[in-house]
């Protein structure tokens, strides 16, 4: 078996274990980090940006809030019923990781909020076109690859961990595998798990979360996030945690993003059973739209409008501008449907009645039927006596064609597993430390409740540059104080 030593092995290689391995060199021991896959930057390259409160950018545009506003936001945001001191010392820490990122030479753009009501806080990655968008933030990940090397990370791809040892009570290495199956045994002093959570594994999904993959959820699955990270710890000890979906809503398939965002906007929202169930003007809030669809009949909900409003989308334009996909209006949009079902989308439905399309979708017909006269009283009145929608997205459902589309329950990944304290050391089941063992990003988040804390948006990046950052520091201590 092929041996290797160093002081802290980091489990995985995305965003929270690039962290900790560049945390945990910057601290002056040698690190060695294992990685499945056959690039660095994992989940993290998906991405746009994390959260940061007080940092420069915010200051510069007098941009609120302030790490007290923004912790109390939290834990009223999640009535408590997380880790406050782990939520205050994530959040304290924000605002250094900026500079900290810049100093490697990461650029942002200035901070933005996700919908109109968030909080700008969420700091956008300049990719090399200039321009943020999905995938931005594998800039940033490169950036921190070429750091850890430059501070002399090895960095061994594909080569996933294994088993996590212990001996004698606390942390004594890993076992991995290289590429071409054999055994490495690593010895090290401490060890941090950042794999990623558990969101291409259907099966822990539906274990600990009820949701089917395929049928009631479809979550954004990135390859090699199944769980593994997870099971190593808790087989050294490591006790569990709530395990839950980072909850949002969206479409069986990938559509185009100009088509997608015209099916997001704030029109009439119902479910099976042809009832309206939520405010549609929180539609921008992804989060919440999602909690109110997996309440639903069938986990699922359908988007309705007319002809007219169809017109409006593309002339006038949307009234919801994304972040991530900025269009203002939709060019041609039976064009848009009719490619959308000829690559096999069959969850957008066209009809020249409300009988016609209420048995393409499945909905209840009279259900349908009376909520739509309910809604357009509604838009003729100016006011939604029902669920108090904003007027201004009042439009009524009347002219033919109709249009549907069909909505789910997704989500970004998966949340927690492990349970740390608020310097990321991992607990056993006694709520003692495990000396030298330590969990980071997805695998040990449980700090956002029932719903992921989007007022504040970045938080998933932000919390596993900022969980690997204090990782890696206080993983670097603890090697410094055994003094071996």
């Amino acid at each position: 078996m092929k041996e290797l030593k160093a002081d802290v092995v980091v489990i995985a290689a995305g965003v929270s274990g690039l962290a900790s391995a560049i945390a945990a060199a910057e601290g002056g021991v040698n690190v060695i980090v294992f990685e499945k896959a056959p690039r660095t930057g994992g989940a993290g390259n998906m991405g746009m940006g994390p959260l940061a409160v007080e940092s420069r950018l915010q200051r510069l545009k007098q941009h609120g809030p302030t790490k007290d506003e923004a912790f109390r936001t939290f834990m009223e945001y999640t009535h408590w019923r997380v880790d406050a001191r782990l939520v205050r010392a994530y959040l304290n820490k924000s605002a250094d990781t900026i500079d900290w990122l810049e100093r490697m030479g990461v650029e942002f753009v200035e901070p933005a909020a996700y919908f109109r009501g968030a909080h700008f806080t969420w700091h956008l990655v300049k990719p090399a076109s200039g321009q943020p968008g999905p995938m931005a933030s594998a800039t940033m990940t490169k950036i921190m690859t070429d750091r850890a090397k430059q501070l002399g990370v090895d960095i061994l791809l594909r080569t996933p961990a294994r088993k996590i040892q212990r001996e004698g009570g606390r942390i004594t290495g890993v076992i991995a595998e290289d590429k071409s199956g054999q055994p490495i045994q690593a010895k090290a002093k401490a060890v941090i798990v950042a794999t990623g959570g558990f969101g291409d594994n259907p099966e822990i999904i539906k274990k600990f979360t009820g949701f089917d993959c395929g049928r009631d959820l479809f979550p954004f699955r990135i390859p090699g996030l199944n769980g593994d990270g997870i099971q190593m710890a808790w087989e050294v000890g490591a006790a569990p945690t709530e395990m839950t979906m980072e909850l949002i809503y969206g479409f069986s398939k990938q559509l185009e993003p100009n088509l997608q965002e015209a099916l997001r906007q704030p029109h009439l929202m119902v479910n099976l059973l042809g009832e309206r169930f939520m405010d549609e003007a929180i539609m921008a809030n992804t989060t919440y739209t999602g909690n109110a669809i997996s309440r639903q009949k069938g986990r699922c909900a359908f988007l309705i409008f007319d002809e007219n409003t169809k017109k409006h989308m593309e002339t006038v334009g949307f009234d919801n501008i994304s972040v991530v996909f900025p269009f203002m209006k939709i060019e041609n949009m039976d064009v848009a449907i009719k490619n959308a079902l000829d690559q096999g989308f069959r969850e957008i439905y066209v009809a020249d009645s409300l009988e016609e399309l209420a048995k393409k979708t499945g909905i209840d017909a009279s259900g349908l039927h009376r909520t739509v006269d309910e809604y357009n009283e509604c838009c003729e009145k100016g006011y939604d006596n029902l669920f108090n929608k904003n007027h201004r997205y009042l439009r009524p459902v009347k002219v033919p064609k109709f249009y549907a589309a069909k909505h789910f329950p997704s989500a970004y990944g998966s949340l927690g597993g492990i349970k740390i304290n608020h310097r990321t050391e991992v607990l056993d089941k006694e709520w003692k430390v495990i000396p030298g063992l330590y969990a980071v990003g997805t695998d040990a988040c449980t700090i956002y409740g029932d719903s992921y804390v989007f007022i504040l948006p970045g938080n998933t990046m932000g919390f596993a540059l900022n969980s690997g950052r204090i990782a890696g520091e206080n993983a670097a201590e603890y090697v410094r104080s055994l003094g071996e």
